[in-house]
């Protein structure tokens, strides 16, 4: 039967198909080798990068998904480097002269099912100093820590055997703590440690500890230790302030049902209690959490912790019981009620963390007052200028929980707090969006959809301002295609007392007065748009509260039209236009900046080129590459990339990307895999290597193995999703097919969660695709319309009215609606081969749906396969389980693109009696014989 290139519901308009094209070079086809599922095995991977405060050395973790790691170490001014098998968390001193990290024991040794877990691998610490290249290993150690602001020193615990650690005993988990000095080697050992920290300078090392039980303050210069607190009980969240003069820290020594608060002022050496469960300030019948963050202000004035209302003892619940039933004939069940502010999925994923959660207190150090700035009602309290403002800001969405079921984006209530004496203030209702503090709490800011503008209110009081209200811009996210007012494109940041916010719409970036007093100003020069180029402030200092508008601004930019990438300098407070430093055909990543010197570490990637890593100043004219982990690269067929463009049907001008075989022909024809998720082509220049992903097919492998790969951007119209996806796919395959190298007949379409949605619609209109891989698919929007993301426990309800499924309101208000884009009741309309992928655990598509579909198109006698792979997500997550999916599906691909032998898998399937036994991914014809 000939294939349909259109909608059977849709006539044909005129398409354009223009490319773009950047083509690169390399070896004749022949002289090199398909990519294969053995590559996995051998493609590495950069997980870990550092700069030295310094800028004279870089350190970086590669190594294959499923193998051992390796750590290199490597001088920016010499040959010198460092290779270290295993290496990995790795961290240079702050001195830049040593880096401390992990030596993991090889996979497969610690992979093994060991009887007695002492003769299981266990990792090893290594210390490298960098002016003498001597490396330092110590066994068996399980934490490590160095100072943050000072080097010399590094800490670790070492793992003692069971009888020593007193496992028997069900005591805590406790270690040997050692402090070792980095540039002597001398040590000292402390027994019995199980948490620890570091002052930031350096000074001290604090620790809590058994034999006996306390904490303990070790001065590193002598090693001399000094008990603070001891006796039973639980010592945690050691915690010093940023000059490294007090140290905080919670213990229930004194009461086993709650814990205190200590403070140790470190050049007194003395101890004060500062908070118990008597304390005045404290709510009544709250308890200190030990859950709760501790921690000081900037300034180290003020400390914070998290108390919340006393559980219920379990003689309450017995009273509440009536002395109940046995443990067996106790009733265990969910209510679900229909007044609870969250469905009970959701509250039972939540259990823990809500069975944990503290509110925010402060203590004021200077008077010793205790504060209650949170509360059930108000939970998250964010406090100005790192803790030290009088002004406390909280967006609660506590009235509004019962919408989060079906609307989107969530409400908020944005209120003000007193620090100094916990009172609360309304300062805006029922918001659908966060606001956030400026960073010396003058104003608060956020986003409204209704005036789609950008608001600021000084947090003395007062009406809003809006400050983009009266700027013939568009602030707004102009693409947006989703059934909610659209979000804004974001703040950069603010300047120094918060004297500008820097706002940014699609192209640009615009420096506003917050108080509403000074016109905006366009600090790029309307540069983005007259170039269609989107620029975006790179902040390199990531303890950086506010910027300099005096000092050099580096943006990151982005060609809208060809997709070019670099960065570009600017000035805050200058008139000139932005200075360009570096554009190319790549896509680069926000620098990491040595603290003390011009030396910047990035990658920068191409679908060819690895994403390696680079070294460079801030000027970029001097980039010279570090790292080179994939050399097999040019053993193998790889393919080159570039946008091509034509008209949908609705008719939009429409871009995608197209990678294309080495050695391609435009003369001859090649078979075409389609794969899409909404709009992709910004990521032209991003590279792919052949990896067993999660859920989709690996654009390298199948253009290495002679597949051209088609990937689409797609608008949406709000109520008609499927036919959105339809009409921008279909006559961008159809316009490559018209350009002649295209086999119309062995075309395949791959797509996951929202992509193979839109698949599973579009083969209930055309036959366009010879075969299709739908993963995870719904396929019966009604009964999802009703079901739960398990992972969450939320209702689906928010995904199909407000949010990616695009229907724009509920079933009972657009009841076609939901039934025209439910593939399930066109499924008799299905004339192409499918395949599935949808997993028991699926914590976002109920698995269901994939069943729907699947026993739907058995019982009308079409071709059809659905993997389960038992106990995984929506995405797979074991390496082994990927692995196999990615061979399945370019056997399937191969089957029906190329011609090649159906697999016993899909010729005969696997029998429930055989799970297990056999994989069935040989030839069926090998079996039959």
């Amino acid at each position: 039967m000939p294939h349909t290139y259109l909608p059977r519901s849709a006539s044909f308009l005129a398409v354009v198909l223009l490319f773009l094209v950047f083509p690169l070079g390399g070896r004749a086809q022949d002289a090199k080798k398909a990519l294969d599922h053995d590559a996995y095995d051998v493609w590495n991977r950069i997980t870990e990068r550092a700069i030295s405060s310094d800028g004279a050395w870089v350190l970086y973790v590669f190594g294959p998904e499923n193998g051992d790691a390796t750590l290199r170490i490597k001088s920016l001014s010499t040959e010198t480097e460092h290779v270290i098998p295993r290496g990995a968390d790795a961290a240079f001193s702050r001195d830049a002269r040593h880096v401390v990290f992990r030596i993991a024991p090889p996979k497969q040794a610690a992979g093994q099912d060991e009887e007695d877990a002492e003769e299981t691998p266990k990792d090893s610490l290594g210390v490298l100093d960098l002016q003498s290249g001597a490396l330092t290993t110590i066994m068996r150690v399980q934490l490590f820590a160095m100072p943050e602001e000072a080097g010399g020193w590094v800490a670790y615990t070492l793992e003692l055997d069971s009888a020593a650690a007193g496992e028997d005993k069900g005591e805590p988990e406790q270690a040997s703590l050692v402090l070792r000095n980095l540039s002597t080697g001398t040590v000292t050992t402390f027994e019995r440690a199980s948490a620890f920290v570091f002052s930031p300078d350096g000074r001290y090392l604090a620790y809590s500890g058994s034999d006996p039980d306390g904490v303990i303050a070790v001065e590193t210069s002598t090693g001399s230790a000094d008990t603070l607190l001891s006796g039973p009980g639980a010592y945690e969240q050691l915690v010093f302030d940023e000059a490294g003069v007090q140290l905080a820290f919670l213990s229930n020594c004194e009461d086993a049902d709650s814990s205190s608060l200590y403070l140790w002022n470190v050049d007194a050496r003395e101890l004060d209690t500062l908070v118990t469960p008597a304390s005045e300030g404290l709510p009544d019948r709250w308890r200190i959490g030990a859950e709760g963050p501790l921690s000081f202000s900037k300034e180290g004035n003020r400390l914070f912790f998290g108390a919340a209302p006393r559980p219920e003892t379990e003689e309450d619940k017995e009273a509440e019981e009536g002395e109940a039933n046995a443990e067996e004939d106790k009733v265990v069940l969910d209510v679900w009620n229909w007044k609870d502010p969250l469905l009970q999925p959701m509250q039972l994923s939540n259990l823990e963390q809500e069975r944990k959660r503290t509110y925010r207190i402060v203590v004021h150090l200077d008077s010793g007052a205790i504060v209650p700035l949170g509360n059930p009602e108000l939970p998250s309290v964010q406090v100005g200028r790192n803790g030290e403002a009088d002004f406390g800001l909280v967006n609660t969405n506590i009235p509004y929980r019962k919408e989060i079921s079906w609307d989107w984006p969530r409400h908020y209530d944005i209120v003000g707090v007193d620090v100094q004496d916990g009172t609360h203030r309304m300062l805006a209702e029922d918001v659908q969006a966060q606001a956030s503090l400026s960073p010396d709490a003058q104003y608060i800011i956020w986003w409204d959809r209704t005036q789609l503008a950008w608001m600021a209110l000084p947090v003395t009081g007062g009406d809003p301002i809006s400050l983009t209200g009266g700027i013939a811009h568009v602030f707004e996210n102009e693409t947006h295609d989703w059934p909610y007012l659209p979000n804004a494109y974001g703040i950069a940041g603010w300047t120094h007392e918060d004297n500008t916010v820097l706002i940014y719409d699609r192209y640009d970036i615009w420096a506003m007065d917050p108080s509403g007093k000074e016109p905006a100003r366009n600090i790029t020069d309307g540069l983005g748009a007259a170039e269609n180029i989107r620029f975006r402030v790179v902040r390199l200092d990531e303890d950086e509260g506010a910027m300099d508008p005096d000092g050099p601004l580096l943006l990151s930019a982005l060609d809208y039209d060809t997709k070019e990438s670099g960065f570009y300098r600017d000035q805050i407070s200058g008139t000139d236009a932005p200075e360009r430093l570096i554009m190319m055909d790549r896509r680069f990543s926000t620098p990491l900046k040595a603290k003390d010197a011009d030396k910047l570490l990035l990658t920068r990637e191409s679908f060819v080129e690895f994403p390696d890593l680079w070294v460079s100043d801030s000027d970029f004219d001097d980039m010279v590459r570090v790292s080179a982990v994939n050399p097999q690269q040019s053993e193998y067929r790889w393919g080159t990339a570039e946008l091509v463009s034509w008209t949908s049907l609705d008719g939009i001008p429409l871009r995608g990307m197209l990678y294309k075989p080495d050695g391609f022909d435009p003369a001859q024809k090649y078979p075409m895999m389609v794969y899409f998720y909404e709009k992709m082509s910004d990521g032209l220049h991003q590279h792919r290597p052949p990896a067993a992903s999660r859920s989709s097919i690996s654009f390298s492998f199948y253009a290495s193995r002679g597949y051209l790969v088609f990937v689409p951007d797609i608008p949406y119209r709000v109520g008609y999703p499927g036919e959105s996806a339809l009409h921008a796919v279909v006559p961008g395959v159809t316009a490559l097919v018209d350009a002649g190298f295209v086999q119309e007949d062995n075309i395949g379409v791959q797509g996951h969660s929202w992509g193979g949605y839109q698949i599973a619609y579009m083969i209930t209109e055309t036959n366009l695709f010879k075969a299709a891989e739908a993963g995870a698919p719904v396929s019966n929007m009604t009964s999802a319309y009703g079901g739960i993301r398990w992972a969450s426990g939320m209702s689906r309800m928010f995904q199909y009215e407000k949010t990616q499924s695009r229907i724009g309101g509920s079933l009972w208000e657009h009841p076609l609606r939901y039934m025209d884009n439910s593939p399930l009741f066109q499924a008799d309309k299905i004339e192409t081969p499918v395949l599935m992928m949808h997993n028991d655990e699926d914590g976002a598509v109920p698995w269901y749906q994939g069943i729907e579909f699947f026993v739907a198109l058995r019982r009308l006698g079409k071709p059809v396969w659905m993997l389960n792979y038992n106990g995984e997500a929506h995405g797979l997550r074991k390496y082994h389980n990927k692995r196999d999916f990615a061979i399945r599906m370019q056997q399937f691909f191969d089957h029906y693109l190329k011609g090649a032998p159906a697999p016993v898998w899909m010729e005969h399937g696997i029998p429930a009696v055989k799970k297990g036994k056999t994989l069935g991914l040989e030839p069926a014809g090998a079996q039959d014989q």
